[in-house]
Formats: C-alpha cells, structure tokens, sequence
C-alpha cells in the first residue's frame, strides 16, 4: 500500500476488512506496516471491526471469518441456484396478503417474489429496483411506487440520498429484502457500503421484515455490516440451507421457512 496516501477511518477500515479477507490471519504488527498507523489505532480498528463481527479478534492479531465470494453481476446471478430461487420466491410471495403494501429490494430472488405476485389484488409495492418496475408494471391491480436516486448497474437498482429522502415519507407492512450473505454471529452483511446504507433505510420503514436467500448465502460473511439479526421476523430460503444454521436462527426467535 502506498505510503503516501492518507485514508479516512472508514475507509482505512474497509481496506483493513478486506486486507484481513486477503491474508486470512494479521498480526498488530503487520497491519501497522500495511497501513503505515500506530500500534494503538491497528488496534482500535480491529476491535471496531471485531464489534461488527466482520473478523474474530485474538491477543495481538485477528482472523478473517468465513466470507462470502465476490458478488457478480446481476445478468450473471440470475441462472444460479434458479430453481431454488424460484421455490423462494414463491414461497415469500405467499406471505403476502392482498391488499398489503410492502417493500421489495432488489436481487434475483426478490425477483422471483415479485414475479408471484402478479396475480395478486390491490397491492401496493414500493421498490428501487428496476427490474421489479418492469417486471410488474403492467399489472392493474399493483400500485408501483419506485424510488429515485442513484442506478447501480449491476443490479439495476437505485441508491443514495434521493431514495432514502423518499423513504422518509414511507412506512409498509412487510419488507422483503434479498442478502449478501447472513451468519449467526455476523448478522447480515452485504459487499457495497453505498447500497447498504440505502438498505439500512429500507429496514427502518416496516416492522415486519423477510429476508430472502438461497443456501449459499446461508452461514457467510461479506464485507460491510448492515444489520443484526434481531431486525429479521422471516427467513426464507431452500432446503439446501444448512440445519444447524437454521435451527440457530429458529433460537433468535426468527421464523424459518426452507422449501
């Protein structure tokens, strides 16, 4: 790392996360080298990642948990696990009452929920993804109300500040939100600090939140925090889905369904 370059904590922080993902296992003095800081700040940023469960702590050094791969575009995402995607997103869809207003993220298993709900009536449906708007703009008896902002290509989806000022004016019965990745002790967590920060919004305008996710999410870590496991009333995702990852969930007091 260059030497010259000066760094904001949050971002020394998010390059520190990722240099730990890299080696596996730091020691204090390794990431003082790296990242040319002090003994007492190496310190005072693993212990800050370590409180957001994104690595695990030891006595002078830290270790990477088990982290999620890269995630690829959504063009790429959408043929992955497609059949248990589709099982999901069914099964979330069923959840679903006629005549509710809820949120839908965006991802590709959320897209499976949406395209279940198109037989449904006089539903209201705030989004920002733009596959979602396709995907149901021409059903009569759904009201799309689609957030503006920033569009992420990868996903088609839109983040940022003009988003989460729209959200300030909302307020739904159920979120229904595909994850990075979702661990007992990380929580959830996803790979891009924009779109979580958007995401932590979309979290605050419901009570009722279901996460959607296939088993290769399931027991994973990815790089930036976005929410402790408390905010999730439903997990959705396949039977594939590890049992004693799931039976630890069903001890949070979080309803499981794998189908």
């Amino acid at each position: 790392m260059s030497k010259s370059i000066t760094y904001s904590g949050l971002e020394r922080r998010e390059l520190l996360l990722r240099y730990v993902e890299s080696q596996g296992r730091v020691t204090i003095e390794q990431v003082c080298e790296e990242f040319s800081i002090s003994p007492a700040t190496a310190r005072r940023d693993l212990q800050t990642l370590a409180d957001e469960k994104m690595i695990r702590r030891f006595h002078g050094g830290a270790l990477a948990t088990k982290s999620a791969p890269p995630e690829p575009p959504f063009v790429e995402r959408s043929t992955e696990q497609a059949d248990e995607k589709r099982n999901i997103g069914r099964a979330a869809a069923a959840l679903v009452r006629d005549g509710e207003t809820i949120f839908l993220s965006s991802g590709t298993t959320v897209l499976e929920v949406a395209r279940h709900l198109r037989d449904r009536r006089n539903l209201t449906i705030v989004t920002n993804s733009l596959l979602v708007v396709n995907m149901l703009a021409d059903v009569p008896d759904i009201t799309l109300i689609a957030l503006g902002g920033i569009l992420r290509p990868s996903e088609q989806s839109f983040i940022g500040h003009l988003g989460e000022l729209a959200l300030n004016e909302l307020r739904v019965g159920k979120v229904i939100m595909g994850i990075r990745a979702i661990d007992i002790e990380s929580g959830l967590t996803n790979d891009y600090l924009p779109e979580t920060q958007t995401d932590r919004k979309i979290l605050s305008i419901s009570r009722e939140v279901i996460v959607v996710a296939d088993h290769t999410k399931c027991e994973r870590t990815s790089s930036v925090y976005l929410a402790p496991l408390s905010v999730v009333n439903t997990f959705v995702t396949d039977s594939l889905a590890p049992p004693e990852f799931l039976s630890g969930l069903r001890e949070l007091g979080i309803h499981v369904l794998a189908v």
